[in-house]
């Protein structure tokens, strides 16, 4: 499965509508709770200004971004791992992404309507985060109970995990998120194996009217909890956003310089939801195509081969690397031989950000 976002969030707080200018989806954002049933999923692309550098720089006549794909997840009511709202149904969605984009509703208007009856951030967090902590204690005291048995039958190795078990339910009934804290590598491969919902990493999208500076205290708060957490906030207005997504890109940027704005929200809030899933850029470029590809951090060259196609991996020879800042210092890839900063790589190289790179590989 592709690495992929989750969003999550009560009713009616702009999911679908920040979805749909994020993903170009046209899915269906109505003012009624659960206008969402199945999970729409879509695919954004993720801005890079580096690349339009490349393309010009190598004169490409193709330009291919990143992209990231992006679920649009049922809202939740409280209740929800009692099997309120879509319950059981929702919370299964979430399992199976890799990160959250968690939209908090922070502007006011009756026009439309909030689930609980009034506009509270906080409050709203409160409902989701504790709806998916109380989900993830009944599976861990499912496992534990199983776990326990293994430890009677004088199974050493369960003894550890009972031990962790525990220490991630007592977490967990603090209120504690555990997406957010250390592990060693033992600690980490269990807690994927348990697919726990409250140890996915977590963005808050923090989303406005156009009015921002009447929803500037609410925003406050929000980004007041998050540094707690150690997390980010992006604030956007979702549907300034769907409405932007929708001009050509000429009519696009015109828009944002006369609103005095350099990026519209929803780079910063793709970018930020990239560095999420803990990934960085490396670039291939040349005549036919400049394109950027993202890989997990650490990845060594074989691997990031990989990406491209598997066969380069299997027969992957060398990586011949320079960085993009030294591009753009040097002008043209001929002048960055001539300085002495390309370089020739083996199979345990690791790729780093803004590598460009070049493999060599035996069919």
């Amino acid at each position: 499965m592709a690495l992929c976002c989750g969003m999550i969030g009560l009713p009616n707080v702009g999911k679908t509508t920040v979805f749909n200018a994020l993903t170009a989806a046209g899915a269906l954002a109505a003012n009624y709770p659960f206008a969402t049933v199945d999970p729409n999923t879509g695919i954004a692309l993720v801005p890079d200004p580096r690349l339009r550098t490349l393309t010009d720089i190598f004169k490409s006549k193709k330009t291919t971004y990143s992209t990231l794909e992006v679920r649009d997840i049922a809202g939740l009511v409280e209740g929800a791992s009692k099997g309120e709202g879509l319950g059981n149904q929702f919370l299964g969605h979430i399992r199976e992404v890799d990160a959250l984009l968690h939209v908090v509703r922070c502007f006011q208007g009756s026009d439309v309507v909030h689930v609980s009856g009034s506009v509270n951030p906080l409050r709203d967090i409160s409902v989701i985060e504790t709806e998916l902590m109380l989900a993830d204690l009944e599976t861990l005291d499912r496992r534990k109970q199983k776990t326990e048995k293994k430890v009677r039958a004088g199974d050493k190795k369960a003894g550890f995990e009972v031990e962790f078990l525990t220490r991630l339910m007592a977490l967990l009934d603090k209120g504690q998120w555990l997406g957010n804290l250390s592990y060693t590598s033992e600690e980490r491969l269990l807690l994927n194996e348990c697919q726990l919902l409250a140890a996915k990493p977590v963005l808050f999208v923090a989303n406005v009217s156009e009015n921002q500076s009447a929803d500037a205290m609410m925003v406050n708060t929000v980004r007041d909890f998050a540094e707690k957490r150690s997390a980010r906030v992006v604030t956007i207005c979702g549907q300034l956003e769907a409405e932007l997504s929708t001009l050509p890109d000429e009519e696009r940027a015109d828009f944002l310089r006369e609103m005095g704005l350099t990026e519209s929200g929803l780079v910063r809030l793709t970018r930020e939801a990239y560095a999420l899933l803990d990934l960085i850029t490396f670039f291939t470029a040349g005549e036919t195509e400049s394109r950027a590809w993202p890989i997990p951090k650490e990845t060594k060259a074989p691997q990031a081969a990989g990406k491209i196609h598997s066969d380069m991996e299997r027969g992957f020879i060398r990586a011949e690397v320079y960085h993009y800042d030294d591009l753009l210092a040097c002008g043209s890839e001929a002048k960055v031989k001539e300085k002495g900063l390309f370089r020739l790589e083996g199979k345990d190289y690791l790729i780093k950000e803004a590598d460009v790179v070049y493999f060599r590989f035996n069919v």
